[in-house]
């Protein structure tokens, strides 16, 4: 056998194995099944995990942006009319929110940890001073002491009005944001203090909540099924709520938002508990897009979320008491909130009954602006980019004994609203780049495979081509030979003779 022929039938054996061995591999997915079993095994919060660590102390910077309503005609909305609002803002704070006192139960199937946070003032990302700039909005402790005041005598409720006029508190306040935020000493809660010591005579939306935790939370540390990674087992011992008028309602769902089961489905709802929201919320798919060069699908609350029962009668829970229920796009949250008249929504009434947004002079809702989404990457289940917006609004209704309200109607009327964002690290980003690079791969090592046997077989067919043309020119000379034996003598006589 010649070395030709050799070289022919050693690429044919090698192009024959390569071949089924790479289709044999891509049809098993044999590669992508391993990879993915060991990113199960690796995205865990189990002791000395990779991904322990980052979730215990996120390295990435998380800002906690607030804007204000100024009210601009406060007499006017009091005589009836329609009030204008100015947002002002943004005034922004880095918050940090590392994990404490972890401790793992039932044999490291569960993790228990604090989640306090703290803030630091950013200004070369904000508009303004928040000690220096002032806002005009609705007096909120005004509004809670009258709406406890309507169900008592209506003869008390006067008397209470002309005391509240006496000690110059009005429905409408006018402090720093800096006060609205972190506090300050209320003159009419520091009376009723001296009442009754239980009722603290500060007010405000940040007030204690700066170095301060939501409540205990465990979790499930995901060893035991990939799909329970970082959810939510219980919240301050308790694995549903008893704030709403339905079980549906009060469930604890989901995660808490900084982690989430790998390889995730376009076609899945993921669930989020909110503690500040005293609910859990579901998002679904919206788009794929890509965060500094890694893939990422984008999640969103829809509309069925914040709908009004007629729309979803699932939110029919949400309707204390029962039966009693806003409009589309808002959520009454008095009940978690110490019977304060809160409401929430997403800022300037995004996606909100369109009867809230035409109340004001000076909203403009928008999905860029004012759309909550967040984006993971599918394969990990790693966020790389959020964006959490709410509003706060204060439920106004007319209280018979108090004129300033006598030309009111029920009005959810905007306060402030939060935007807190999140953008994973360059750092971060090129470790997670470097770990898609090699999944991939890894993944696609059976195509390589067959793209190199593929090649070969390419270079088998080059080569036997070429061996058979050779046969063929080798068997036309001989039969020449031997049909005209005198022509190759005449050639070569005639070669002779010329020498």
């Amino acid at each position: 056998m010649t070395r030709r022929s050799c070289t022919i039938y050693a690429t044919g054996i090698v192009c024959a194995h390569l071949l089924i061995v790479g289709i044999a591999l891509l049809v098993a997915q044999v590669f992508p099944t391993f990879i993915y079993n060991r990113l199960k095994k690796e995205m865990t919060l189990a002791e000395g995990s990779r991904v322990l660590d980052a979730w215990k102390n996120p390295p990435s910077d998380v800002f906690m942006q607030y804007f204000f309503f100024n009210v601009s005609n406060p007499e006017v909305f009091l005589a009836g009319g329609k009030a204008a609002v100015t947002q002002i803002g943004p005034y922004t704070y880095k918050e940090y929110r590392p994990r404490e006192n972890l401790t793992y139960l039932e044999n490291g199937t569960k993790l228990s940890a604090l989640n306090p946070k703290s803030f630091v003032f950013v200004p070369e990302m904000s508009a303004g001073d928040p000690e220096v700039d002032r806002v005009r909005t609705i007096n909120i402790p005004f509004v809670a002491v009258m709406n406890e005041m309507s169900s008592y005598s209506f003869f008390i409720r006067p008397l209470v009005s002309l005391w509240m006029n006496s000690i110059g508190v009005d429905l409408f306040t006018t402090r720093t944001v800096h006060e609205m935020l972190w506090g300050f000493k209320d003159p009419l809660l520091s009376r009723i203090h001296t009442l009754k010591p239980d009722v603290d005579e500060y007010f405000g939306f940040m007030y204690k909540k700066n170095g301060s935790h939501e409540g205990e939370f465990v979790f499930l540390t995901g060893e035991e099924n990939y799909m329970d990674f970082g959810r939510i087992d219980t919240w301050n011992g308790l694995r549903k709520m008893t704030w709403w008028s339905s079980n549906q309602s009060n469930m604890i769902n989901g995660t808490d938002g900084s982690a989430f089961h790998p390889l995730l489905s376009k076609d899945e709802l993921l669930y989020i508990f909110a503690a500040d929201l005293c609910r859990s919320i579901h998002l679904a798919y919206v788009e794929d897009v890509e965060v500094q060069g890694i893939p990422a699908y984008r999640f969103a609350p829809p509309l069925d979320v914040l709908a009004s029962p007629e729309d979803n009668p699932a939110n029919a829970g949400f309707c204390v008491p029962a039966g009693k229920c806003l409009s589309a796009g808002v959520l009454k949250v008095s009940v978690c909130r110490q019977g304060a008249p809160i409401v929430v929504s997403f800022p300037h009434f995004y996606q909100a009954d369109q009867k809230y947004v035409n109340a004001f002079e000076g909203l403009t809702p928008n999905k860029d602006d004012h759309e909550t989404y967040l984006d993971l990457n599918p394969t990990t289940g790693v966020p790389v980019r959020a964006c959490k917006r709410a509003q706060l609004n204060v439920l106004l209704n007319r209280v018979s004994g108090f004129p300033k309200t006598r030309n009111l109607s029920e009005t959810i009327f905007p306060i402030m609203f939060v935007n807190e964002t999140f953008v994973i690290d360059e750092d971060s980003a090129a470790n997670m780049r470097n770990l898609l690079l090699i999944i991939t791969l890894v993944s696609n090592l059976p195509l390589f495979i067959v793209g190199f046997g593929a090649i070969l077989l390419l270079v088998l067919v080059i080569l036997i081509c070429r061996s058979r043309q050779k046969k063929v020119t080798l068997v036309f000379l001989v039969t020449c030979f031997h049909r005209s034996p005198f022509i190759f003598r005449d050639i070569k006589h005639s070669s002779v003779s010329s020498t």
